[in-house]
């Protein structure tokens, strides 16, 4: 038996003492916003009860989130996914490889923060601010799903049908993401988004007439 190795190859760079100390911010804030909220509701939260509870300046909680909706939002799952779609098996068909990749997105959010995510869900649906911010945020991850199927597919990531391909699978998700926040976060939401994917890629399922 040989002796365990403390490093590898493989293994992540360290991160730097500020790049360590952002990303602790980064969750103080974050962490402070949910639980306020929790206590006092969306719309009573202020960005400086915020900002007095993860102790950082309000100027600090803008410098990390433009917005107070931002806090909800943001998540590191783009770049996870992209990094995901590209380490796929090449001759994968690429619906394949997006819904895997959505899935296990969508199950590191559910698994390592269920009360977060039920939170976060419920206010995209009831919240106005917070939809409608999503719906500028959801821009961003379809390029990003763009590009990532444009790499696997050898198209223009800019051209219209990569586009609208990305963009409708992001919103099969939204609304799967609505519906489960509307009916009480009842059953899994990866099978949710399974369900919409499959109405994105196949159209409805027959009607009776």
């Amino acid at each position: 038996m040989t002796a365990a190795r403390t490093t590898a190859p493989s293994d992540p760079p360290r991160l730097s003492l500020r790049e360590r100390k952002k990303i602790k911010t980064r969750a103080a804030i974050r962490t402070a916003a949910y639980g306020l909220i929790r206590e006092q509701g969306y719309e009573a939260t202020t960005v400086e009860q915020i900002a007095d509870r993860a102790e950082v300046s309000p100027s600090t909680v803008f410098r990390y989130f433009p917005t107070k909706e931002d806090i909800v939002l943001t998540d590191a799952y783009d770049p996870v996914m992209a990094e995901e779609l590209a380490a796929r098996p090449a001759d994968e068909p690429w619906p394949d490889s997006v819904r895997y990749v959505i899935r296990k997105a969508i199950g590191v959010g559910t698994g390592e923060e269920p009360e977060v995510t039920r939170l976060r869900t419920r206010l995209m649906s009831e919240v106005p601010a917070v939809r409608s911010r999503m719906l500028e945020s959801m821009s961003v991850t379809g390029r990003t799903l763009a590009r990532a199927i444009a790499e696997r597919t050898g198209l223009d990531p800019d051209g219209l049908e990569v586009r609208v391909v990305s963009m409708s699978l992001m919103g099969g998700v939204l609304e799967a993401t609505h519906y489960w926040a509307e009916h009480g976060h009842r059953g899994d939401l990866a099978d949710l988004v399974d369900r919409a994917l499959d109405a994105v890629e196949h159209g409805l399922p027959a009607g009776k007439g």
